[in-house]
């Protein structure tokens, strides 16, 4: 999994990231908590984080859910 820098995250469109409400614009991209899955790293990353921040309180399961289906699909679309 390649790092994304601020500048590469804050290019990628919404529906690449397991929150897409939560990355609207290039600023809000930028920020953490809104779970970018360009590709499979990523994809394994936002579920391993998720079930962290939803252990401590700060994800719904609703989210929780959202961004594992995400991912999920991801992952399954793999060549």
């Amino acid at each position: 999994m390649a790092k994304l820098t601020a500048k590469q995250r804050g290019n990628l469109p919404p529906k690449d990231f397991g929150l897409p409400e939560k990355a609207r614009s290039a600023h809000a991209r930028k920020e953490t908590g809104n779970y970018p899955m360009p590709d499979e790293g990523h994809a394994i990353s936002a579920k391993r984080l998720s079930r962290l921040q939803r252990d401590e309180g700060n994800l719904t399961n609703d989210e929780f859910d959202r961004i594992n289906r995400k991912a999920d699909r991801i992952l399954k679309a793999k060549p």
